[in-house]
């Protein structure tokens, strides 16, 4: 297939010769005692909660991935689920699941210190012609072991997402005996400091991303798709170990502000490209950074705009340290705004972003507006509106925790007045975009350490990438 004039021959090529300018060598997966660790530390404190046992949830959603990590947390299970975990250690873990049609099976995710699985199966007159609800099923699986273990009347911890509602719902009713108390917290609690181990899984998930940035930057030229820097970029982190290809975004346009999927644009004198690597996975644990390449000449206002992020970004570097806060990194950072006049407060609560509603906290109108795209009315198709609606970053923080797809996370925010610790992971990335006029987006991976820290994504700089155009 090809896109734009681009030959399937010309796409294949790009990547001749590439090669990355570091080894990379993958973190070993997790050693079971980490495993048989976490499930002590829940069940202990399952314990002085006062639960008989904690219910564990997890559904699929999207294409094959799970609505939350807990699953592959606490077991390395990598698709839905509900974990029953007793709290006296003498009586293993049981996982009822596949009760959806996916057909992901292990090697990967097969599931540490469980007993027994149990498979529901996707129940449905059209699926399978054979009546049934796959929710119903499961419930009525959960409460028959839940039964046999004489639990059925316990204190019992849920834990999941908004997803569990509805089995949450059905084991109310089915159990009614027992006292079913949420408690995700058992779970949550566990994740704002890594372990050695996850630390290094997070490094090899870091440095997939610095890979296929530089794979990325290879491939990149005037006449190239975005297309083709995507699917670049997505090889050489793909080849290497990466669990997936849709965990991230790239923009291309004349400004530098737009974000999202490649849609066709090709690559001239003047773009910005940001590729906003919003999660890259390496056995089950993600990172995140942010680079810009400039193709060609650019304008004045878009180069302050990038300076200013590249400056932003290094100034919080500079204070991370155990004992530090969250929010003099937050401080630090916006001031390089401040000083240059894009803002006139460092404050999260005042300050504009992306995706601000209107003062009076409705919604916001996006901008009706024609803006030429080549690329896209080739296709038939136009763009009437102005991306994003509000001048600024995309959000008024300067970064937040990473860890695990999906999990919670807390922000480095102006309000938040937390310390760091060694072990904390999390991202810096300073943003601005004005739409229609310039753009810039870009960011680090830290982890603390016990003097300092540690760039996780130190193998690409924050710098712009330059392409020359002859």
């Amino acid at each position: 297939m090809s896109t734009n004039g681009a030959s399937s021959r010309r796409v294949e090529s790009l990547l001749t010769d590439f090669e990355p300018d570091f080894d990379f060598v993958g973190a070993p997966q997790l050693p079971e005692s980490e495993y048989a660790d976490r499930l002590t530390r829940i069940r202990r404190d399952a314990t002085v909660a006062g639960h008989d046992a904690v219910l564990v949830h997890s559904s699929l959603v999207g294409w094959y991935h799970t609505s939350n990590p807990f699953l592959r947390y606490i077991c390395d299970w990598a698709r839905e689920g509900v974990l029953i975990i007793p709290t006296d250690a003498a009586i293993a873990p049981q996982l009822v699941s596949f009760w959806t049609e996916s057909a992901l099976l292990p090697p990967v995710g097969e599931p540490l210190l469980v007993e027994d699985i149990w498979q529901v199966s996707p129940w449905g007159r059209e699926s399978v012609d054979r009546p049934g609800s796959p929710l119903k099923k499961t419930v009525e699986a959960v409460v028959g072991i839940l039964e046999k273990l004489g639990l059925e009347r316990g204190q019992i911890a849920l834990t999941g997402d908004e997803t569990a509602n509805s089995c949450w719902a059905g084991l109310r009713e089915c159990a009614p005996g027992a006292s079913l108390v949420p408690d995700s917290d058992i779970v949550l609690r566990m994740q704002r400091i890594r372990s050695p181990a996850e630390v290094a899984l997070i490094r090899s998930a870091a440095q997939l991303i610095d890979i296929g940035c530089q794979a990325a930057y290879h491939a990149t030229q005037p006449g190239v798709t975005d297309y083709e820097i995507y699917a670049a970029f997505t090889f050489a982190q793909l080849a290497r170990g990466g669990e997936t290809g849709d965990g991230y975004q790239i923009g291309s346009s004349k400004y530098g502000t737009h974000c999202g999927k490649p849609y066709g644009h090709v690559a001239r004198n003047g773009d910005l490209i940001n590729l906003y690597v919003s999660n890259v996975t390496y056995h089950g644990y993600c990172a995140q950074s942010a680079r810009m390449i400039a193709v060609g000449d650019i304008t004045a206002k878009q180069e302050d705009v990038l300076d200013m992020c590249v400056d932003a970004v290094e100034r919080a570097e500079r204070l991370i340290k155990p004992g530090a806060t969250f929010s003099s990194l937050h401080d630090a950072a916006f001031e390089a705004y401040v000083e240059r006049g894009y803002l006139s407060s460092k404050d999260t609560r005042t300050m504009p972003f992306s995706w601000a509603a209107l003062d009076d906290g409705s919604p916001r109108p996006i901008p009706r507006q024609y803006v030429h795209d080549e690329d896209w009315e080739a296709q038939g198709r136009t763009m009437m509106h102005v991306y994003p609606a509000v001048a600024g970053p995309h959000n008024p923080n300067l970064g937040h925790a990473i860890g695990m797809p999906k999990l919670p996370q807390y922000n480095v925010a102006s309000h938040n007045t937390d310390r760091m610790e060694p072990g904390m992971i999390f991202v810096l990335h300073a943003q601005w975009i004005d739409p229609m006029v310039a753009g810039s987006n870009v960011g680090n991976l830290y982890v603390v350490t016990e003097d300092g820290f540690e760039n996780l994504t130190r193998h690409t700089s924050l710098d712009t990438f330059r392409v020359k155009v002859n």
